[in-house]
């Protein structure tokens, strides 16, 4: 296969001062791409502003050889996502690629989390995805084109233990994915999701010793993939961990179908409805929504 190159493709990342999202923008840029390297600088709860960063990471670039321009602003606001968006706009008139990687992490248990770093958390993974998408998205639809890749993670599949601000956001991020999926199919817009692993930053306080290779470049191909004009799937989730790529689901089991029920009659049937081995998957795009209607409205009449 000949390289997949970003030739004339302005791409914007978000959180690429540092870790995956520095290396998407590396590769990118790499690759030909024109490249807004958005990051806040902060600490890893989210404090502080350090334009050195986005602005080391820019530097980079250009001294490869590559074109690429920094920015500072906030995912967490309109105002800032409308400037990072603008940023692409104003210096390369165009924006044909949106990664939103940027992401901080405040820890408690659900009895002492506060409400103020729920808020924190989400104001930057899914408010953030929704800020910067919405001020792509027109652009994008408008153009006939564009790629978003918005990230998730593996605590939003499964959740984990003392991040419930971080896993409810990670979630929410696949429902937003799924809608920017759909209504950007019509206008050449395709929107996946990386579920990400990388020893970076992020893993600050975890015992990584024993872990295999997980550098952020490992994942980066597969965000380059989904970036590309050449890709061919939208609205799916991807796994890239440790080496390990691979496609995740949302899956139902075939169910059990009954005219009335009662509570004994769940608890009667419950291993059957919780049988899993036959799974449904309804793709998102193109009627995934209607499909699964579809298929339990077809149960209601027929029996």
């Amino acid at each position: 296969m000949s390289e997949l190159r970003f030739d004339d493709r302005v791409a914007v990342i978000t959180g690429a001062g540092r870790g995956l999202g520095c290396a998407y923008a590396r590769l990118l840029a790499e690759r030909g791409a024109k490249v807004v390297v958005n990051d806040r600088g902060g600490s890893l709860a989210g404090d502080g502003v350090d334009a050195a960063p986005a602005q080391q990471v820019a530097e980079a670039i250009r001294a490869a050889g590559g074109d690429a321009v920094a920015c500072t602003e906030s995912v967490a606001t309109v105002d800032g996502a409308a400037a990072i968006i603008g940023t692409a706009l104003d210096h390369y008139g165009r924006i044909d690629v949106l990664v939103h990687n940027a992401g901080n992490v405040r820890r408690g248990s659900l009895e002492e989390m506060t409400y103020e770093d729920f808020d924190a958390v989400l104001d930057v993974h899914l408010r953030g995805a929704f800020n910067v998408v919405r001020q792509a998205f027109p652009v994008m639809t408008g153009a006939g084109y564009g790629r978003i890749v918005l990230t998730s993670s593996i605590g939003g599949l499964y959740g984990n233990h003392n991040v419930a601000n971080y896993a409810a956001a990670k979630t929410g991020v696949i429902g937003l994915a799924n809608v920017a999926a759909l209504e950007g199919a019509p206008h050449g817009v395709m929107c996946n999701v990386i579920i990400p692993a990388a020893v970076t930053r992020m893993a600050t306080g975890i015992d990584t010793s024993d872990y295999p290779p997980m550098e952020p470049g490992l994942v980066a191909p597969v965000v380059g993939l989904l970036a590309h004009e050449s890709c061919s799937v939208t609205g799916e989730l991807y796994i890239a961990l440790a080496g390990r790529v691979a496609r995740a689901v949302i899956a139902e089991s075939r169910g059990v179908y009954r005219p009335s029920w009662t509570i004994e009659d769940v608890a009667e049937h419950l291993a059957e409805i919780r049988e899993m081995d036959r799974p449904l998957v309804f793709p998102v795009v193109p009627d995934g929504h209607n499909e699964h209607i579809r298929y339990s409205f077809g149960l209601a009449r027929h029996g």
